[in-house]
């Protein structure tokens, strides 16, 4: 089968901090690094390098053209990648001693994709899996058009918005969203992640773990316990592991504790995309 991922594609500026600046300080940063990039892309090739067929939809300048072709290095299908002439989305990421971040968006091109990427939906066929994040333009439309075509609807619902969420939770199979994320939707709709109208909601609780509130109830799953040294991407890697393991008719407890391993890895490494561990890799993990 096929997952569909209508994208961003970010370049990441990575920026190693002392700590994460305050309001009005001025920081020194003790090394800098240009990754590949955006929730849409991590998702992507995560979801390749566990095994799966990835098709991007999105968009980047004349200056991303470098991105498309690491996309593609990495095993993921980029013809409905577009060429537009806004600059490519850019990200700025401060990283402290001990992980945490912090991120400056620039939307660029993830806000400009051309409607006409969604006519590319007209190859999948039903069993085929579309999942989005809350990055770029067309959500609504792109939801709309996956389940009109049978597919199973992913919603990464992040950077959050309750608003963003609410247009299009009629349309979702699977909504996954942090623990955060998941009380501001439920002040805003008063529906606790057990009351949404979706099949399948999974909430991720850093270093917790996650849970999944299906049609059996709530199930937990621990993390994996590692020691971080960086948490970028690391959301991203979960969410791209656990779509590649559900098209693979993984049950959904297995696919989320693969998951999980592959997270936990990832947060070993500095970097986004260009360091998402492969399926070997997750495979042979012994923290």
């Amino acid at each position: 089968m096929t997952i569909w991922n209508l994208g961003s594609i970010n370049a990441d500026f990575v920026y190693s901090v002392p700590h994460i600046p305050a309001s009005g300080e001025t920081l020194a940063s003790t090394g800098r690094k240009l990754f590949l990039g955006g929730k849409g892309a991590n998702m992507s090739v995560a979801a390749a390098r566990a095994g799966a067929h990835v098709r991007h939809l999105g968009a980047v300048g004349v200056d991303g053209r470098w991105a498309v072709e690491r996309l593609l290095e990495y095993g993921v299908d980029t013809r409905g990648i577009a060429e537009i002439e806004t600059e490519t989305a850019q990200a700025i990421i401060a990283v402290d001693a001990k992980g945490e971040n912090a991120i400056i968006l620039h939307p660029g091109a993830n806000a400009a994709i051309p409607e006409d990427r969604l006519d590319m939906l007209v190859e999948a066929e039903p069993g085929d899996s579309f999942v989005f994040q809350n990055e770029t333009n067309l959500q609504a439309d792109g939801a709309a058009a996956a389940r009109a075509r049978g597919l199973r609807v992913v919603y990464a619902a992040a950077p959050f918005d309750a608003a963003a969420v609410a247009a299009v939770l009629d349309q979702l199979d699977l909504l996954i969203l942090n623990e955060v994320e998941a009380e501001q939707l439920r002040q805003a709709t008063g529906q606790g992640p057990d009351d949404l109208p979706v099949r399948d909601v999974i909430v991720t609780l850093g270093a917790e773990g996650a849970t999944w509130f299906g049609p059996d109830g709530p199930a937990h799953v621990a993390a994996v316990k590692v020691t971080p040294v960086d948490t970028t991407g690391a959301g991203d890697t979960f969410s791209g592991y656990l779509l590649a393991g559900l098209d693979r008719g993984m049950p959904m407890k297995q696919a989320m504790g693969q998951a999980m391993r592959a997270a936990a890895l990832m947060v070993t490494r500095h970097g986004t995309a260009d360091v998402i561990p492969d399926l070997a890799e997750v495979q042979a993990f012994r923290p």
